[in-house]
């Protein structure tokens, strides 16, 4: 497999996108000294509109704001490259439960892990968080274990 199998779209839209989910995370850090993981922001929305005690923490209700906006503007920032570069619609052929049971299971990871992707793997990997280096070793090994079984077994979307 060479790299324009791995990359066939080149490398330009992978670079790009790397150097600004860098700069955003360095942003928010800088602004809040806060990581910039998206995991909390369940928790901090629900904080809105659940007046149970789990949700009332005041590292949700603090924070709850910036993140509303913060995961907007990941939303927004999409419909943007959308609108500017024409790319829109459903791209994936899997079915709606399939990426419905996929998402609890990356959810229930998130908190049982204590964050998530971008969390652990842009911010933790960064610092070299041991936490976030193990967590990152251990989710990437069972995501290519689980597409390369998945591929052994003719599964399809």
């Amino acid at each position: 497999m060479g790299p324009e199998t791995l990359l066939p779209n080149g490398i330009a839209h992978y670079l790009l996108g790397g150097l600004l989910i860098g700069a955003g995370t360095v942003v928010i850090y800088g602004a809040t000294g806060i990581t910039a993981g998206a995991s909390t922001f369940l928790e901090s929305t629900l904080s809105y509109v659940s007046g149970l005690p789990r949700f009332q923490q005041f590292r949700f209700t603090a924070t709850r704001d910036w993140r509303v906006v913060f995961t907007l503007g990941i939303v927004l920032g999409g419909a943007l490259y959308g609108l500017a570069f024409g790319e829109f619609g459903w791209t994936t052929d899997v079915q709606w439960w399939r990426l419905l049971g996929g998402g609890v299971l990356v959810g229930i990871g998130t908190r049982v892990g204590k964050g998530c992707t971008s969390g652990h793997g842009v911010c933790g990997v960064g610092s070299l968080s041991e936490a976030s280096l193990l967590n990152v070793s251990v989710f990437v090994s069972i995501a290519v274990g689980t597409a390369l079984t998945v591929q052994a077994l003719g599964v399809s979307p």
